[in-house]
């Protein structure tokens, strides 16, 4: 294996994710057995422009793949948006003899990390830590696995008492701009109804969908809105809808919020973090850059940073179909 590179340099950006911690490990771990070094860098971009770098070896990360968050800490820099700060973030690597680096965030940390890369040839690969999976390029996203385990024992909860008192619950689920969460702990949570940004319902078909729903027997309901979902302004618009066209529903809303990103990461994310982390560091070993390294068909490939950017990903159309029939 061609070995140019002596130390590598590994950091988490964005939101923090349930795996992180378990990536951040792989990385270290597989430094070391590659006898390279590695330093972690604290608090994202921010901390890579102020140099606070900190050596880590084997023993450093003991201990942590069984927690959520991240060891590093995350933090959002608009400096690093600059052309000067990233000439400031490239001045601290040379000075600490750092020739590679490992970004584990989303699309806006890749993005930091390609433009890094373009202006001064340094060599960067990604790993995707994000729970709403919406990274083109891989099947899962570390931190997704775990975000869904979360939800579904949170709707698990919240339908014993919508049971209980003959409530209909819409719950919130993170997903900006897609739908996998909503999507697949709908399914997985017997949900009503799942609302996602890519299929528009429409308000008269959802509270069509409930009136047959207690035509057929059912005495409470749940909804799963994912947060992006376009048909109200919000979801609190949609319970003031429901509430005036349907009689015989008391009508709640629970929002999951940042309950959904933290936790111990399962042991999917704990198995995908440590093939994730492995692969990243061996790539840049390889004098391989620009890449994020992702899971497709259940193996580790490597897809390039600007495909994995600008790609979409899309929603799975057989799980449609199979929330539709779950749901009669």
């Amino acid at each position: 294996m061609p070995n140019k590179i002596k130390k590598i340099g590994v950091l988490t950006s964005g939101g923090d994710s349930p795996g992180m911690n378990a990536a951040i490990r792989s990385v270290v771990r597989t430094c070391a057995y590659h006898d390279i070094e590695c330093v972690g860098i604290y608090r994202g971009y921010e901390g890579l422009m102020e140099g606070d770098f900190k050596a880590m070896d084997a023993r450093s990360v003991k201990g942590i793949i069984n927690k959520g968050g991240t060891i590093l800490k995350s933090a959002r820099s608009k400096e690093f948006r600059t052309k000067e700060g990233r000439q400031q973030a490239y001045n601290k690597l040379i000075e600490a003899n750092v020739g590679g680096l490992v970004i584990i965030g989303g699309d806006g940390s890749f993005t930091g990390g390609l433009i890094f890369n373009q202006e001064f040839d340094f060599p960067v690969m990604g790993i995707p830590g994000t729970i709403d999976n919406d990274i083109f390029g891989t099947s899962h996203t570390l931190g997704f696995d775990t975000a869904l385990n979360t939800v579904v024992d949170a709707i698990d909860k919240i339908r014993d008492t919508a049971s209980s008192h003959n409530r209909l619950f819409f719950i919130e689920v993170m997903g900006r701009d897609v739908g996998h969460i909503a999507l697949n702990t709908g399914i997985a949570g017997g949900a009503e109804e799942i609302l996602i940004p890519e299929e528009d319902l429409g308000l008269d078909r959802l509270v069509e969908s409930l009136n047959k729903s207690r035509k057929s027997g059912k005495t409470s309901s749940i909804v799963i809105v994912a947060e992006g979902d376009k048909i109200g302004k919000n979801i609190f618009e949609l319970k003031d809808y429901v509430d005036e066209n349907m009689e015989g529903y008391d009508v709640r809303v629970s929002v999951l919020g940042h309950m959904q990103r933290g936790g111990a990461p399962s042991c999917f994310d704990r198995v995908l973090a440590s093939r994730m982390g492995v692969k990243a560091v061996e790539s840049l070993l390889e004098s391989k850059t620009n890449y994020m390294v992702g899971l497709l068909n259940n193996k580790i490939e490597l897809t390039p940073l600007d495909n994995a950017i600008k790609g979409k990903t899309k929603i799975n159309l057989e799980l449609l179909r199979v929330s539709d029939i779950m749901s009669t």
